[in-house]
């Protein structure tokens, strides 16, 4: 057998069937690798895009989301409802709760998982917003409509009150922080996103610590008690690597898989793409995690061509540009890239309008974009990002100047 024959019949295991997982099956069909790929998910359901959890499937406006793909088709062989526990790199197998899986290739795609809310776990009518069994079981509280707190004012709080509000629910919004989306952008661009709550007909609280959830309440840590027949809790999310204890495969101080610019791991054989993952960004100069869509679509591109090529040295080193959206009060957010060690801030638009941006520069040079209702601007400056663009901050601060417009030669 030649050494491409050996490549290609090599068997690839993928952990996790989201979308991480199931781009990097049908990445591996696309390379051309001919070889055996098994998707193993521990969810019964067929393989499910996540997105419209929030919006569609909780709503009733669809039953599923399930991904569009012919596994079949394609010779890829599917192993739902079974549970990763770990991974014995030595012997090139993975443990499962139908017992242990041989691979030659094994690529980790186990996602993230939502951080519990200390003390909720039992108590009625306390739900997580992650698969489409909580989507299911949320259904009938918007249907009914219960007066809801949620827990958190990230973009997944975001984007539930505003699910919640359009069937017609009470909302309250509890947020430990000063401020919604504390965690990801800067209090200066989140300021006007504080008002979209109230405008859409639901309480923000911010500063406001939950100190225990009952059946029927949740209390607050300054003795106010907030009436709800649902609690929705959307604080964050975490690498869903706790399996991966003792399997010698390194992880970071959050928890995820450390990969290198291929996506490889620590182990030989073994890969880690989407929300578990970590990678080296030479444009940024730092390691990302990046828990959103995108990024569960691209590093699997990246993983397969380096599992299915001759030469790997001729594939580029994965360094996107992050990128995500989320729909919430009525508005279209994007952003593109990452702004943590920008020095300059500029606005396109006034904020308390419908349509604005901001963009981040570090040295002059574009580092990210967030929209509001101005996807050229999110299109153009994604590119920019991608060309390493140097503005001009006058003519970028200018929202009737396209931001193309506004590149120093």
């Amino acid at each position: 057998m030649s050494e491409q024959q050996q490549r290609t019949e090599r068997r690839v295991v993928i952990a996790g069937a989201g979308m991480a997982g199931v781009q990097t099956a049908v990445a591996l069909r696309e390379q051309g690798f001919t070889g055996p790929v098994t998707l193993i998910g521990a969810e019964p359901h067929q393989p499910y895009d996540r997105p419209p959890l929030s919006k569609a499937v909780l709503l009733g406006k669809a039953e599923e989301s399930a991904f569009d793909i012919d596994f079949d088709g394609l010779g890829i062989t599917l192993r739902l409802g079974c549970e990763v526990t770990g991974v014995r790199s030595g012997a090139h197998e993975l443990d499962t709760s139908q017992g242990p899986v041989p691979y030659d290739v094994l690529v980790l795609a186990t996602g993230a998982e939502p951080v519990a809310l200390p003390g909720s776990d039992g108590v009625p009518g306390v739900h997580l917003l992650r698969t489409l069994d909580d989507a299911a079981r949320l259904r009938p509280v918007l249907e009914a409509g219960h007066t809801v707190v949620v827990v958190g004012a990230g973009w997944i709080g975001a984007e539930f009150a505003t699910a919640a509000r359009a069937a017609g629910c009470a909302v309250t919004v509890v947020e430990a922080a000063g401020r919604p989306l504390a965690g990801a952008l800067p209090a200066e661009v989140t300021a006007p996103m504080a008002d979209w709550y109230e405008q859409s007909g639901a309480r923000l609280l911010t500063g406001a610590r939950v100190a225990r959830v009952e059946p029927g309440a949740v209390v607050l840590a300054d003795g106010r008690t907030l009436a709800a027949d649902a609690v929705v809790v959307g604080i964050g999310a975490r690498p869903a690597t706790g399996w991966l204890a003792g399997s010698g495969i390194a992880l970071g101080p959050e928890g995820s898989v450390t990969a290198d610019a291929a996506l490889r791991t620590s182990q030989p054989d073994v890969y880690a793409v989407g929300d578990c993952a970590s990678f080296p960004s030479a444009r940024y100069g730092t390691r990302l995690v990046v828990h959103h869509w995108d990024n569960a679509l691209q590093g699997p591109r990246t993983a397969a061509a380096h599992i299915a090529a001759e030469d790997a040295g001729e594939i580029p080193p994965y360094d996107p540009v992050p990128y995500f959206w989320s729909e919430q009060f009525g508005r279209f957010v994007q952003y593109a890239g990452h702004h943590a060690d920008a020095d300059t801030l500029l606005w396109r638009g006034d904020p308390a309008g419908p349509a604005w941006s901001v963009c981040w520069l570090r040295d002059g040079v574009l580092a990210a974009v967030l929209a509001v209702g101005r996807p050229r601007d999110l299109a153009q400056g994604r590119r920019l990002i991608e060309a390493g663009a140097r503005l001009d901050a006058e003519r970028a601060g200018d929202p009737s100047v396209p931001l193309k417009s506004a590149v120093l030669p």
